[in-house]
């Protein structure tokens, strides 16, 4: 009994855990899930691309306003 209960937890353990990355190698377990997986993947990886980008935008503001005020502040000393 006690076997059968490990077996089982895991079975559902492995389930659950799904490949997020997809690439070449391993093409057939993309085409081997579902219309809704691949749109929820498809959708999660849309959500992590836009965060991302507006990490790397909020990063360039910040590097663009300390280069803009380092500017200014030479070009008030020249004159």
């Amino acid at each position: 009994m006690r076997n059968w209960l490990k077996l089982n937890r895991k079975k559902r353990f492995l389930k659950s855990k799904k490949l997020i990355a997809f690439n070449k190698k391993n093409l057939n377990n993309w085409m081997h899930l579902t219309k809704k997986e691949r749109y929820n993947l498809s959708k999660q990886e849309s959500i992590f691309y836009l965060d991302k980008r507006k990490l790397l935008l909020d990063e360039i503001r910040k590097e663009y306003k300390e280069i803009s005020r380092v500017d200014s502040q030479k070009n008030i000393k020249k004159k």
